[in-house]
């Protein structure tokens, strides 16, 4: 992790800080586990050095989001089908298919109710980004809303942390730190919700067995007093 950090800090020395900020937005979410608030924080901090105006910060917000929600669609992609792999393979050992795990997704009823969710997801700071977009990829969150909640989302995300940066420079490392302990408490908000949709799935599975048991009672009553 630290190399990548390192490598980031060279590249914000390197190039104009709106190109660092896209393309470390995108190694964040892809490549590497760094801190979720460094590339924003750093890029705030350097927009101030230069300085630019608080305005400029929703520029930079605007692209970190649009490049990070490129990234999570890549997540997101990449978990679907790995999902269906998966599933296929092993379903029947671990006592799932596919239509319980996308279940999930229908049981958010669609619409504008899953992109709330994924925009709370996004926005708030103490959520990392992509077990989101594994978790979204698995149960296959309708895409236009996971793309749209996921951008909304990261535009608020971006600016907090944007701002942070900007009004304090040389502060950089305790608050990265400060949040990366905060995302652990995100970690285990999700384990949470993973553990919720496991007992879901699994009372669904138990009340599926009940009905098909009930159903060939009725069969056989049926054929008993034909």
């Amino acid at each position: 992790m630290q190399a990548f950090i390192d490598w980031l800090k060279a590249l914000a020395d390197q190039v104009p800080v709106t190109w660092f900020v896209a393309i470390g937005a995108m190694v964040e979410e892809v490549l590497a586990p760094i801190p979720s608030p460094f590339v924003m924080m750093l890029g705030g901090s350097i927009a101030a050095s230069q300085e630019n105006t608080m305005w400029f910060l929703l520029w930079l917000a605007f692209v970190g989001a649009l490049s990070k929600t490129l990234g999570s669609f890549i997540i997101y992609v990449i978990a679907d089908k790995a999902e269906d792999v998966m599933i296929d393979k092993f379903g029947k050992f671990l006592g799932i298919s596919s239509e319980e795990t996308e279940g999930l997704g229908k049981f958010l009823n669609g619409g504008k109710k899953q992109a709330w969710v994924i925009f709370l997801m996004r926005a708030l700071p103490i959520m990392p980004t992509a077990p989101v977009s594994v978790i979204a990829g698995v149960i296959k969150i309708d895409l236009k809303q996971y793309l749209f909640g996921t951008f909304t989302g990261l535009i608020l995300r971006n600016l907090i942390y944007l701002y942070i940066g900007f009004t304090s420079i040389g502060a950089l490392e305790s608050f990265s730190e400060g949040f990366d302990s905060l995302e652990k408490i995100g970690y285990f908000i999700l384990s949470i919700i993973a553990g919720i949709a496991l007992l879901w799935m699994y009372r669904k599975r138990q009340q599926g067995s009940a009905l098909t048991i009930v159903e060939k009672l009725i069969n056989s009553l049926k054929n008993y007093f034909k």
